[in-house]
């Protein structure tokens, strides 16, 4: 066969996944076909890519459908009430995103964010106000460096907190409720956005979290908002199945600092959020998964138009090796609320294997769509042994 049918044979299959209307769920065929593409190119001629009529698979755009905006999970699970309950929020600049190992608050190799969240945990019971430890990135533009933390919702930072520190600290302002007696106090303004871009504990935030970050860059940029939103990287908040997750800490109407958490935002959203619910004061209803404190009447609220949730999903594994339950979700903490976390149902592992996961799987499909894709599978393995036929009578 020659090289020229092969890869018109491959575009028309290729095609054929993607937009015949017979096919359904298409997220899945997305997957399906790129991954036939990207194996039978890699065993074919360079001759392939340079061809008008195929289509090329990148990295991203794999990553993008498998992790990212693309991936089948998005929008399938409401998003109203899936953010823990708490009434206050420090953040620890620390390092960059990309060396965050997937537990950085309990690794050896990371003592201060360690022995932060070591310290909330054993004052616990002392600290009086519900408190979640989480992560952040250090950068320039938001004049912070390693050891800084930020409190919301009282707008405060403190700089350089060190290893022999934290004990002070936490005692002087989380337990009693003082400034820190070994640093200084100072004011924060503006707005402030936060992005779960930790990659090393789940891919999915690891995808979406830098291009929302590099998103929200450009739009404070072109609206003129320097100086007046910030936006960095966080560690993980909870419900990496919503990524992109974000949280918004900026004031309401009625110039009170409310943290926002939303879910499943895409690069389109970034404006909307800029926008209306920092330029306006308004809760983008469609994207929100709760509020730090109370926030009873919003959720009454948003609860109203709840989006269906997907039925028969599994456990299912990451690339980095973590899982993560795609149906119940729930950030656990203890009275101080030290840090979010999946509850315990989603850090059990997936034991159905077999029968079983083929059988919903297939349960999903009507019998013309499963008919359907053998017959490209058989047409794809038709086109593979053509080739391999043609290599050998060269």
């Amino acid at each position: 066969m020659p090289f020229k049918h092969l890869r018109h044979s491959l575009s028309s299959i290729t095609f054929y996944l993607h937009f015949s209307p017979t096919i359904s769920p298409k997220p899945f065929f997305t997957r399906f076909s790129a991954v036939i593409l990207s194996h039978v190119m890699a065993a074919t001629p360079e001759n392939f890519s340079t061809d008008a009529t195929t289509t090329v698979v990148t990295d991203a755009e794999a990553d993008d459908v498998k992790f990212g905006f693309q991936r089948a999970e998005m929008y399938q699970s409401k998003l109203a009430g899936t953010a823990t309950s708490y009434d206050r929020h420090l953040f620890l600049c620390y390092k960059s995103h990309e060396t965050w190992p997937s537990r950085v608050e309990a690794s050896d190799s990371d003592l201060l964010p360690k022995l932060l969240s070591d310290a909330l945990k054993a004052r616990k019971d002392d600290i009086k106000i519900k408190t979640m430890l989480t992560i952040c990135e250090v950068r320039d533009d938001m004049e912070v460096s390693d050891g800084d933390v930020l409190i919301f919702p009282e707008m405060i930072k403190y700089r350089d907190l060190k290893e022999s520190d934290v004990d002070a600290f936490v005692d002087d302002v989380l337990v009693n409720g003082n400034p820190w007696s070994s640093g200084s106090q100072e004011s924060l303004s503006g707005s402030y956005v936060f992005v779960c871009a930790h990659n090393n504990r789940d891919k999915r935030c690891g995808v979406c979290g830098p291009i929302l970050i590099e998103e929200f860059g450009k739009a404070i940029e072109s609206k003129g908002l320097k100086d007046k939103v910030y936006v960095t990287a966080c560690s993980h908040i909870g419900g990496h199945k919503y990524a992109g997750n974000v949280i918004i800490f900026s004031p309401d109407k009625d110039g009170k600092i409310v943290g926002h958490w939303y879910g499943y935002v895409a690069p389109d959203d970034v404006p909307v959020l800029l926008d209306e619910h920092i330029g306006e004061g308004k809760v983008i209803e469609r994207l929100w998964r709760g509020q730090m404190g109370q926030y009873d009447k919003v959720t009454e609220k948003v609860n109203e138009q709840r989006v269906p949730e997907v039925t028969n999903e599994e456990t299912k594994p990451l690339e980095n090796g973590s899982q993560e339950s795609v149906t119940d979700f729930s950030c656990c903490q203890g009275a101080a609320g030290v840090s979010c976390c999946r509850d315990a149902s989603a850090e059990q592992k997936e034991s159905k294997k077999g029968q079983g996961r083929v059988s919903n799987w297939f349960g999903k499909w009507e019998q013309r769509e499963v008919l359907t894709v053998v017959g490209v599978v058989g047409a794809v393995a038709v086109v593979a042994v053509a080739y391999g036929f043609y290599k050998k009578a060269r």
